[in-house]
């Protein structure tokens, strides 16, 4: 049987993706609590939230059938085992990106997947290295102008502007963007699932 993706997401980063990997998919943004659970490990708090909005789309989404696999992930910029969320102002994201300057940081997505038809739930962990140059006040101050980083864990976008920041990576690079996709991939093939793609 084909399997029909259904992203439980509404990050455009994350559509983008799939798009380019030419998977045929539903998108269906479901809203959820994204506080982390401070009693659970790094790595948990992450799959913890990324479950909820995959648990959140099953319960929520219309006619959910057997065909389906419902997609949901989780991004988390990680400097010395603390997780950088979304800024909630400009001051939390000169803070963010000034801790980030001239180090090395991790980024931690969580996916978490579920096969209706045999009611399988899988998560899994990716992790990608990333090394910041140094980078001025001025530098900061002007990035945030542009708003990008508001909305992006640890205040920045690598496939935006933010990537003039980074001076190496190690791992994969649509992870840091907010969806492993080679990760997922393998999952697939792991689970012998067939996922409707367009040309």
């Amino acid at each position: 049987m084909l399997k029909t993706l259904i992203l439980a997401s509404q990050s455009p980063r994350r559509s983008e993706i799939l798009k380019n990997a030419h998977y045929f998919f539903i998108p269906f943004p479901v809203y959820v609590s994204e506080i982390p659970q401070k009693n659970l490990s790094l790595d948990h708090q992450i799959i913890d939230i990324a479950r909820r909005k995959a648990e959140a789309c099953v319960q929520q989404f219309p006619d959910l059938g057997q065909e389906h696999i419902v997609l949901a992930s989780d991004t988390m910029v990680c400097l010395d085992h603390i997780a950088l969320g979304k800024p909630e102002d400009e001051k939390q994201a000169f803070e963010f990106l000034s801790a980030l300057s001239n180090r090395s940081h991790q980024v931690k997505t969580a996916v978490v997947m579920y096969d209706h038809e045999s009611q399988t739930w899988l998560s899994h962990i990716e992790t990608t290295e990333v090394i910041f140059k140094k980078i001025s006040d001025i530098e900061i101050l002007d990035y945030i102008k542009t708003q990008e980083p508001m909305d992006k864990a640890g205040a920045y976008a690598i496939q935006g502007l933010g990537g003039k920041f980074v001076e190496k990576i190690s791992g994969e690079f649509d992870n840091v963007v907010g969806l492993p996709l080679q990760a997922v991939e393998k999952l697939f093939t792991i689970n012998q699932w067939q996922i409707r793609r367009v040309p």
